[in-house]
């Protein structure tokens, strides 16, 4: 060969697309093509395929095995002569390395390509039957199979038929090979088939006529005696029957495997009997089924043996299916099982996953089942078990918008014929997208894309696959707008009954509110309910994901008609991504966070990530200098305050909107796993919240009364959970107030004047007001109610030198200074040091007298008619029980240990575990308990907008509780015998530290 010539060659295998012209050329020039290397069609049609590298040796390999010359000069000279046998042959070595492997098995069943015939561009279940007529054992039954494989390949590869056309005829061709399979076995064992009527029911995409190149087959079996043979006999010979069928097509022989037979979506799955009667099935179904085992059942089509059978089984259990979506928690249930799905794809391959990741058909399934479980009830048009039959009926029925069921019908299209060719490629159950280059550009080629295989294939794949994650959900909620709305002539939309039917399997209680809602919100043709109608599908959504969609929509509404006028409301919900989320969440989780907004709808733009925004709880300085510069800027004390409760409310609402988030998860983020960092953020965000609120209160009230300065240095000390840094949504502030008059001031002045200050204080932070109330407790005082309100700080040295009680040094330990002076404030830490830290630690009596002091507690403040076991603050267990058990140990030991000296729960319980006080799987135990308690008190303020220690007892209240903690829909009962556990747990440890010897 000429050099020239070679040159030219080669430039033309790479102009039709080879890879390796070189070793192209040689294959070209060797024995097998001489006669035919020059021809222009050959090159051609090898050009035309998706790997014309791969087409060109698996044809030389079929060459090479034609059994005489005579057959290998027909094989060349019908290559040549007629296209559709060029096109088919060449388009299937080109796709698939395993047909290419059976040809060159089986050199002579290229002729299964030949024909052309109308009849045989799309056969059905009889003629695949007749394909596979001639095998008499599983080995041949192999090759008869691949050799129907092979033409539905063909028609395949070469556009004949389209992708739902060859997942019907897998599913044809895999309804053939059942026959045949169980008719192998009956003649294996004529006694058992004699013995029993057998019906093989076909499930998943076998059932749905929507079969994958690879797959396992799904089916259930159902059996009933024939006349005259006891049922257990005829049970045992069904599942002789049964076992054998899925052993030939299953095992693998010389000739490979079919393709797996799985039987466990049977009632019970593995762990139930391979074989029932029909009876048994209904039993089954009618009692113990799950949501998605009715959901499977979608699919169920009989498919070999006894018809009369089959069509009884699918007779009995259809009607049950149209049941389901009357199920408690349906449409959770569903979802819940979709997440699980995708929450067990390794993390490598989540974006790989083409069948259940994210955008995935798995979606497009679902969603369509789930709106035939809803709608199919009354309407039989939509009881297809064929994806793309059903989301056609969907769409004509109005039941899904007709250009969203375009979109995902593309979209599913696509997906499929990814997986077909990939599959194709090695006939492997797979539905990984390769990495490899030439694995993706060969497919790319076999979908068309011809320029930029690679490139073309991948933004196409990610095109379809954004549209489907978009749609799926939507595709649930957007027909509920179209309902209300305006639509086009023509154009089809949910009936009323249909939305209803709808709202409820979403969970609303009254759907006819929502609907009424909907409409305000989104009919008319103003770029504001425009808007509205691309929101609302997701924000649907998002509500039903919660205890109380009905709350969610109707604050929805409300933060909607308040800001409606305002630009930046709808701009910010559609433009950043976790606004419209977070906002969902929070309208939907309970009383306290709406309520909030609701009061300033302003603080919507908290929920965004732009500027202004942001969850992130503000510090306490920033804190004090904004309320202090608006207690500056006002004209009196009433201006002033209410400037700083103003700023309280905003930032209870975004601490409350973090929390919520934070234990909701979103679709970017999940949930925040440690609990205990979720208690530490809203108690520190509280507490300094309180403080720099106070701070400038008391700022407002000494300006207005006295100037610049106080006649008497004044000092707020918190208390309780508010000194520990633990304030909850609901925790008042325990105070005390400590004074010391000036320099030439006289006591009873500088007292008049501290008094002054604490009543205004008080009255102020309590006026009825848009604003929730700070109230402001003073019972620890020395003397309690009795005592005087404010002290000066000899006063306190005074009581505390010759009256303390034990159960003051214990109050004691959570004392830090939070507002006024700072030298004050220091002062009266260092006065109390020795009795909270006694040197000493505490004598006998001093102990007995907490224990008894906590008993009374016990017996005497938990309300009439409680179950102790769930009272977060006094039941066993509780916060009450670990707090004293951990100020026990600081009293005894924190004046050697000094990492004990802390105002703060966890942080001592830590340093009690460091100092070997206790062990620490005791430290962990009461921990979690503390953590737990304060979550639940925390969740009941969010829910129901006002303080408890109790789970509710109204069961949406009872459910928002535990959605807040992690529990999903129908779990209210785990979430309870979980707290009862974990206090129970906890009262162990506390009934050996606290009460033993």
């Amino acid at each position: 060969m000429t050099p020239g010539r070679r040159s030219s060659t080669f430039t033309r295998l790479l102009r039709h697309g080879f890879t390796d012209p070189s070793a192209a050329e040689r294959l070209l020039d060797g024995p097998e093509l001489t006669t035919v290397r020059d021809d222009p069609v050959l090159l051609e049609a090898l050009g035309a395929t998706a790997d014309p590298d791969l087409a060109l040796h698996g044809l030389v390999r079929l060459l090479e095995a034609q059994p005489t010359p005579t057959a290998h000069r027909e094989l060349l000279d019908t290559l040549i002569a007629a296209k559709p046998l060029r096109d088919r042959l060449l388009g299937v070595l080109g796709a698939s390395t395993a047909l290419a492997d059976h040809l060159a098995r089986h050199p002579t069943d290229w002729h299964a390509l030949v024909t052309y015939e109308p009849h045989d561009l799309h056969p059905g279940v009889t003629e695949f039957e007749r394909g596979l007529a001639e095998a008499t054992d599983p080995v041949s039954l192999r090759v008869a199979y691949r050799r129907c494989l092979l033409s539905i390949a063909a028609r395949d590869v070469c556009g004949t038929t389209d992708v739902a056309e060859t997942a019907g005829e897998l599913a044809d061709l895999a309804t053939a090979t059942l026959r045949t399979a169980l008719a192998l076995a009956e003649t294996a064992a004529p006694e058992d088939a004699a013995a029993c009527r057998l019906a093989v029911i076909a499930m998943g995409k076998c059932g749905g006529h929507e079969l994958n190149y690879v797959s396992d087959v799904d089916v259930i079996f159902v059996a009933e005696p024939a006349e005259g043979t006891p049922e257990p006999q005829a049970l045992r010979s069904a599942t002789k029957l049964a076992s054998h069928l899925m052993r030939i097509c299953s095992e693998t022989t010389v000739e490979g495997s079919i393709w797996p037979v799985d039987a466990n979506l049977r009632p019970e799955g593995r762990n139930g009997p391979l074989v029932r009667t029909l009876s048994s099935h209904v039993a089954y179904y009618q009692r113990w089924a799950k949501t998605w085992e009715f959901q499977a059942l979608l699919k169920a089509r009989p498919v070999a043996g006894d018809p009369a059978l089959g069509q009884a089984y699918l007779d009995a259990l259809h009607p049950l299916v149209w049941k389901a979506a009357e199920r408690e928690n349906f449409v959770p249930d569903v979802q819940k099982m979709r997440r699980r799905v995708v929450e067990n794809i390794p993390a490598a391959e989540i974006d790989r996953e083409l069948k259940l990741g994210p955008g995935g058909l798995r979606d497009v399934e679902f969603a369509v089942q789930l709106l035939q479980l809803v709608h199919g009830r009354t309407d039989p048009a939509l009881r297809s078990g064929t994806t793309l039959d059903a989301l056609k009926a969907l769409a004509a029925g109005g039941y899904v918008g007709r250009e969203d069921a375009a979109r995902l019908e593309e979209a599913y299209r696509f997906l499929r014929s990814m997986e077909h060719r990939i599959q194709l490629y090695r006939l492997r159950r797979t539905h990984l997208v390769p990495e490899a280059e030439a694995d993706l550009r060969r497919l790319g080629r076999s979908l068309g894309l011809r320029t930029d295989p690679v490139a073309g294939l991948t933004r196409e794949w990610k095109r379809h696959s954004t549209v489907v994650r978009r749609l799926h959900e939507k595709l649930f909620y957007r027909p509920l707008l179209d309902a209300v709305a305006q639509l086009a002539p023509g154009e089809a939309r949910l009936s009323a009954e249909a939305a209803r039917e709808r709202l409820i399997a979403l969970g609303y209680a009254d759907p006819a509110a929502a609907l009424r809602h909907l409409e305000a919100l989104a009919s008319g043709v103003t770029r504001k309910a425009a808007i509205q109608r691309t929101l609302l599908p997701v924000l649907l959504g998002w509500f039903a994901d919660s205890a109380d969609p009905d709350a969610g929509l109707l604050n929805f509404r409300k933060v909607s008609d308040a800001l409606g006028k305002t630009p930046w409301y709808l701009r910010l919900l559609r433009d950043e991504g976790a606004a419209a989320e977070n906002l969902a969440r929070v309208l939907s989780a309970g009383r306290l966070a709406p309520d909030l907004l609701m009061r300033a709808p302003e603080a919507v733009a908290l929920l965004g990530d732009g500027v202004g925004g942001g969850l992130t709880p503000r510090q306490r300085a920033a804190l004090e200098q904004e309320i202090m510069a608006a207690v500056g800027r006002a004209e009196n004390a009433a201006q002033g305050v209410t400037a700083a409760r103003g700023v309280r409310r905003r930032e209870l609402f975004r601490t409350a909107a973090a929390d919520i988030v934070g234990s909701y998860g979103t679709e970017t983020s999940p949930a925040e796993a440690d609990q205990g960092a979720l208690v530490d953020r809203v108690g520190a965000a509280v507490s300094d919240l309180t403080k720099a609120t106070l701070a400038g209160t008391l700022r407002a009230v000494v300006r207005e009364g006295w100037g610049d300065t106080l006649p008497t240095r004044f000092a707020v000390i918190g208390m309780g959970r508010f000194g520990g840094h633990e304030l909850g949504y609901g925790s008042d502030a325990d105070v005390l107030f400590v004074h010391e008059p000036r320099e030439g001031v006289a006591e009873q002045e500088a007292s008049a004047a501290a008094n002054r200050v604490v009543a205004e204080m008080r009255r102020l932070l309590q006026l009825p007001s848009a604003d929730p109330p700070l109230l402001i407790d003073a019972d620890l005082r020395p003397e309690g109610k009795s005592g005087p309100l404010v002290r000066t700080l000899k006063s306190y040295e005074a009581y505390y030198r010759r009256w303390s009680l034990v159960w003051e040094s214990q109050a004691l330990l959570r004392a830090e200074p939070v507002a006024g002076d700072p030298d004050l404030g220091r002062r009266f830490v260092e006065l109390i040091d020795p009795l909270r830290y006694p040197a000493k630690g505490l004598g006998e009596e001093a102990v007995r007298e907490i224990r008894r002091l906590k008993a009374r507690m016990e017996s005497e403040r938990l309300p009439r008619g409680a179950d102790p076991k769930l009272h977060t603050k006094l039941g066993p267990g509780g916060l009450s029980d670990v707090e004293w058990t951990v100020q026990l140990l600081q009293l005894r030991h924190a004046h050697h240990e000094p990492g004990l000296r802390t105002t703060r729960t966890r942080e001592a319980l830590a340093a009690a575990r460091a100092a070997g006080l206790l062990s620490a799987e005791d430290a962990e135990i009461l921990d979690e308990a503390w953590v737990l308690a304060s979550r639940v008190r925390n969740a009941v303020m969010l829910v129901r907008g006002r303080a408890g220690d109790t789970f509710p007892t109204e069961p949406r209240e009872l459910a928002a509780v535990g959605r807040y903690l992690g529990y999903g829909a129908g779990h209210a009962g785990d979430m309870l015998d979980a707290y009862r556990r974990t206090t129970r747990r906890a009262r162990t440890v506390v009934e050996d530290l606290f009460y033993g010897d």
